[in-house]
């Protein structure tokens, strides 16, 4: 059988899930699912993004996708995730082996007696691409602005559009801070979630 987005995220999610109970409860730390998370202000939405100490990306590609779109994603993925992992149909894995960066994860998923199985074709590795500023931008422009407040580094930026805010927070933090600040922030934001799984509207 081929499959499809709906039957990979469904099962995908599932397992995200039970990945993010575990970490909770041996850890003792808060963490999140997100569903279509936006980045750069929503001009791109992954599939799923998990915050568990890392912020790690996950994007579906099925044998009913294309990959027309997956080298745009991937410039903008890559500015901004830890980890990254492809999760693909056996019609589209070849090419995702030859296109997608050497420290992306790469996972197989396909259906066997009715059952979606998913398989590690390439673990994840660290990114070494990150782009501070765009990880600055995930953050609403009042939560960029609280702290500059915090680090005394406010003054003549309340009035300043969002570009400006987060210009002046990434010269203010080092990008290791900055990334502690915004996985904190959006694990602990309220009042901003759709339905049981949150999404992220880039404020």
């Amino acid at each position: 059988m081929t499959t499809n987005d709906k039957i990979i995220r469904k099962a995908l999610r599932e397992v995200l899930k039970k990945e993010i109970g575990n970490y909770k409860s041996e850890k003792k730390l808060p963490a999140e699912i997100f569903e279509e998370f936006g980045v750069s202000h929503g001009t791109a939405r992954i599939d799923f993004a998990i915050i568990n100490g890392v912020m790690h990306g996950y994007e579906i590609k099925s044998d009913r996708d294309t990959l027309d779109r997956l080298p745009e994603q991937m410039k903008q993925y890559n500015t901004v995730f830890d980890k990254m992992t492809l999760v693909v149909g056996k019609k589209h894995l070849y090419h995702a082996v030859n296109t997608v960066p050497s420290w992306w994860g790469i996972t197989l998923v396909k259906i066997e007696e009715n059952k979606i199985i998913f398989q590690t074709i390439r673990e994840n590795g660290e990114n070494q691409d990150q782009v501070d500023v765009s990880i600055a931008r995930l953050l609403w422009r009042e939560e960029a602005l609280k702290i500059l407040e915090e680090k005394n580094k406010a003054k003549g930026f309340r009035s300043k559009n969002r570009n400006i805010i987060y210009e002046k927070l990434v010269d203010v933090l080092d990008i290791n801070t900055l990334k502690d600040y915004v996985r904190n922030i959006l694990v602990s934001r309220r009042g901003w979630r759709s339905d049981e799984i949150p999404m992220l509207y880039g404020g």
